[in-house]
């Protein structure tokens, strides 16, 4: 037996021998090499291919590119629906290995259907294999489609929720920052523009805060036409509700400042109205004196806030402002004592928040001090008030040396002349 009626036979079965001399005389054998194309999806071609040897792929342009449909090799055929139906190919086929082909037209293949129904019986067995093929691909093709719907309607979900996670961030942080704004001006709101100009002395002062909002206070409250209230304060946190709850001490401070009253009395009637309004988290620390600026006298409590350092001009010396108190809006009994000093021309007051004596330098992590901002007020005491403060802020930088501030910076000095 030859290879072309062996292919014949396995493809369209065992055929009369009469039957396959006709075949064997009309059928034209074909070679097509590795990835040719054998013919075109649209072609009009009323032929018939027997695949003496080789494998073939079907492809068919769909809208987002060819689609592979499948497969025939050695011992199938293809074509046979363009001979029975005169409908252009369906299908782009394509050579994979190097392929040998047996062409059977449409005249022949007439004659061989109408003489033999078992050709037919084949033909419709190979239709049959290629719709079930088709079939199967088509049904694989449609699970793995309803899969990547399932993970893109997966990834859409969490895409609008991962919006509606922005979006209230994004709300957030805007909340947040015209929170900060209005934090803000209200903390310098509360910062005075200018001191009051009295005899015997000057003032000068400086805050820079560690973020957007500051916790610092100072002022110099005017009492009456011969006392002043000096004030230092620091409130607990850097937040919106600390920028309001500075607010609010200030307010108390300067309302019982100027009802005359002694400075533990002011204390304790700001510390109470505290106590009714803050929350566990808030408190403040304070430094207040009462200065008479016609006798030079002041008197001064502290609560719970740094020593402020005191420069006296006839010993050459500076020492610690550091009564007893405690933090007030804290704990329900104030403990406070009052304590006094009396200026003399050249004494200066410098009252600070702990942004400065805490600021650390960046090579060794060590920190300003309260060592040294004494010796920088000794050496630099004859200073006009404002040069003073300038040299201090100055120091605490160079010592920083690059490193980040970690507190409210705020310094109040005080001076005699």
């Amino acid at each position: 037996m030859d290879s072309i009626q062996h292919a014949l036979e396995t493809a369209l079965g065992v055929l009369p021998r009469e039957d396959l001399e006709v075949l064997k005389d009309t059928v034209v054998v074909s070679n097509h090499p590795a990835e040719s194309i054998i013919c075109h999806e649209g072609d009009v071609e009323y032929v018939l291919y027997i695949i003496q040897e080789g494998n073939v792929a079907f492809t068919k342009k769909m809208e987002h590119g060819d689609q592979l449909l499948g497969y025939k090799s050695t011992g199938e055929f293809f074509g046979e629906l363009g001979v029975l139906d005169h409908a252009p190919r369906a299908a782009t086929v394509h050579a994979i290995s190097d392929c040998t082909l047996i062409e059977i037209h449409e005249d022949a293949l007439d004659i061989l259907l109408a003489r033999n129904p078992s050709v037919s019986r084949a033909i419709m067995r190979g239709i049959t294999r290629s719709m079930r093929d088709t079939d199967q691909i088509t049904i694989a093709k449609l699970q793995f489609t309803n899969e990547e719907l399932a993970r893109a309607n997966h990834e859409l979900a969490q895409a609008l929720e991962d919006l509606r996670a922005a979006q209230a961030e994004l709300l957030r942080r805007e909340r947040m920052k015209r929170d900060l704004e209005i934090a803000t001006q209200v903390h310098k709101g509360i910062l005075p523009v200018s001191f009051p100009d009295i005899p015997h002395f000057e003032f000068a002062a400086a805050a820079r805060p560690a973020r957007e909002i500051g916790g610092d206070l100072y002022d110099v409250i005017n009492i009456n036409n011969e006392q002043v209230g000096l004030v230092m304060a620091d409130a607990s946190g850097k937040s919106v509700q600390a920028a309001i709850y500075m607010a609010i001490v200030k307010a108390l401070i300067l309302s019982q400042a100027q009802a005359n009253l002694s400075t533990v009395e002011v204390a304790h009637r700001v510390h109470n109205l505290l106590m009714k309004v803050s929350t566990a988290e808030m408190f403040v620390t304070v430094f207040y004196a009462n200065l008479n600026y016609r006798t030079r006298h002041m008197s001064y409590i502290r609560g719970g806030h740094d020593r402020p350092v005191f420069y006296q001009a006839a010993s050459g010396t500076t020492r610690l402002l550091e009564p007893p108190g405690r933090f007030l809006g804290l704990l329900p009994n104030l403990i406070v004592e009052e304590d006094g000093l009396t200026f003399e021309p050249g004494d200066v007051l410098v009252c600070y928040s702990d942004g400065v004596t805490d600021a650390v330098r960046a090579a060794d992590k060590s920190m300003y001090g309260l060592g040294r901002l004494r010796k920088i007020v000794a050496r630099e005491h004859h200073r006009p008030a404002q040069e003073l403060v300038d040299i201090i802020v100055d120091d605490v930088d160079r010592f920083r040396d690059g490193a980040d501030q970690p507190d409210d910076l705020t310094l109040l000095v005080t001076k005699a002349v």
